[in-house]
């Protein structure tokens, strides 16, 4: 079981930019694959980006695509998520959500574990 806690969100600018973190604790943090989702009210929880759990191998969303970087640091336990040339409907709360099978994938239902999200707010 890993907990996870996120931070970094904030208001922003359009065209302006975000770092993202996510801190595991407990057991086995590099053994999962790790995404990033967001939600907004009244909306189904959307995928972003997710990276695999040894390789590193990402995927993205086709909307944040070019804008979003998602990256892992094992060793601190932690990934992120760069976010650049943000707009007023990146406006949302942002998770990041651990994968048990190690691969990334889109689906929510596959995620085990969720952090309880940040607020991310984009003016224009």
């Amino acid at each position: 079981q890993v907990q996870l806690v996120e931070s970094g969100g904030g208001l922003v600018q359009a065209g302006g930019s975000l770092r993202l973190s996510c801190v595991g604790s407990g057991r086995g943090f590099s053994s999962y694959a790790m995404g990033w989702f967001r939600q907004t009210p009244g909306k189904e929880r959307e995928f972003l980006a997710g990276i695999s759990r040894s390789l590193g191998r990402t995927l993205y969303a086709d909307s944040v695509k070019g804008r979003f970087t998602i990256s892992r640091d094992n060793a601190k336990n932690s990934v992120y998520l760069q976010m650049n040339s943000l707009q007023p409907e990146d406006t949302a709360v942002y998770y990041c959500a651990a994968d048990p099978v190690g691969s990334s994938r889109r689906r929510p239902t596959d995620y085990d574990y969720w952090g309880q999200g940040t607020q991310v707010t984009v003016s224009s």
